[in-house]
């Protein structure tokens, strides 16, 4: 399922006053992928998300489904949309009263299903997501982890073409996230799904999305593959992000808050290689490091490092003609040297 969204504009009253939370966005999401929307508490990400799973309609602007509009949906059509929505959220949602079984069978007891149905579907959606044996186990019995499983397992029931995870990992341990991480890639995959994560977690937009869009005070403000992405952030809200980030001892570490004018990107074999020490031999230039790191994407790996550079103007133009011959790109303020 393609998502179209063209100049989405919400705004909210409260007893201070008008608040916009989202602002003539415009985004395309496409189909069969995992897409990352990511932005700080207070961006707007998840007033874009509510209308995008059609929970709120907007104020101005349209969402499209392939090509059919769905913001304006009379109220019988717009209930059998949702209903072609998986939604998974932080705190799992779970019915306590139910079974961990029970809660899958939830959503196809609404659809009307038949009871031998519901049986089949439910143990075919526990076995996917690993917990067979769990059908008859009370929720209150089940790790964090479990619960976030049974979650995935009712949101998939009903066979959505979207699933929408929001902040599905933010109150799971780092090693339960990645479990979970990679049990929605494979569930993807084998169901053809549309997957939109909404996270603050740069992490997950990593090891989990192919591409993104930034949400910065209620717009997008960047949005690509998530490999360009982490190679040549454009935003600072962006930059922000990538900066922060230490899962694993890769993210990018800063030693000196000084310096760091020129910002080199390895990218994929170049990471690898001793580009600087050869440029150090061949060039009458000196380098000093002032931060790196190296960050693990799914298809490749980017490193990023933030270095000053002492000798004469040509013979550092020399050297960043150097990197760039050798994989590397080079970057001020002034943006990308060619």
């Amino acid at each position: 399922m393609h998502i179209t969204l063209e100049h989405l504009h919400k705004t909210y009253r409260t007893k201070d006053g008008v608040i916009e939370a989202v602002k003539d966005n415009s985004l395309s999401i496409p189909e069969n992928t995992i897409f990352g929307i990511i932005g700080k508490s207070g961006a707007g990400k998840s007033s874009l998300v509510r209308l995008i799973s059609l929970l709120e309609s907007p104020d101005s602007g349209a969402v499209y489904y392939n090509d059919k509009r769905v913001d304006n949906l009379q109220k019988k059509d717009l209930i059998a949309q949702r209903r072609k929505i998986g939604m998974i959220f932080q705190n799992f949602n779970l019915f306590s009263s139910r079974t961990a079984g029970r809660n899958v069978a939830y959503p196809l007891e609404i659809c009307g299903m038949a009871e031998k149905d519901i049986k089949e579907r439910v143990e075919e959606m526990l076995s996917l997501v690993g917990l067979a044996d769990r059908a008859d186990a009370p929720v209150s019995t089940l790790s964090g982890g479990q619960k976030q499983r049974i979650a995935i397992a009712r949101a998939l029931a009903a066979k959505p073409d979207i699933l929408f995870c929001d902040e599905a990992t933010s109150a799971l341990d780092p090693q339960t996230t990645h479990s979970i991480l990679d049990l929605i890639r494979e569930l993807q995959a084998k169901m053809n799904l549309t997957v939109v994560m909404i996270t603050h977690q740069m992490e997950v937009v990593r090891d989990a999305c192919r591409e993104v869009a930034v949400i910065d005070g209620g717009r997008v403000v960047e949005q690509g593959l998530v490999q360009d992405i982490f190679a040549h952030p454009k935003s600072p809200v962006t930059k922000d992000f990538l900066s922060g980030i230490t899962s694993g001892g890769t993210g990018i570490v800063r030693w000196s808050h000084e310096g760091g004018k020129y910002v080199l990107h390895f990218i994929g074999g170049a990471t690898n290689e001793p580009v600087l020490s050869r440029m150090a031999a061949q060039f009458k230039v000196s380098f000093n490091i002032r931060a790196a790191g190296i960050q693990h994407l799914p298809d490749k790996d980017i490193g990023t490092m933030l270095v000053d550079f002492d000798g004469a103007d040509d013979e550092i133009r020399r050297c960043i003609a150097f990197l760039n011959e050798n994989g590397v790109e080079v970057e001020t303020e002034e943006g990308v040297h060619e």
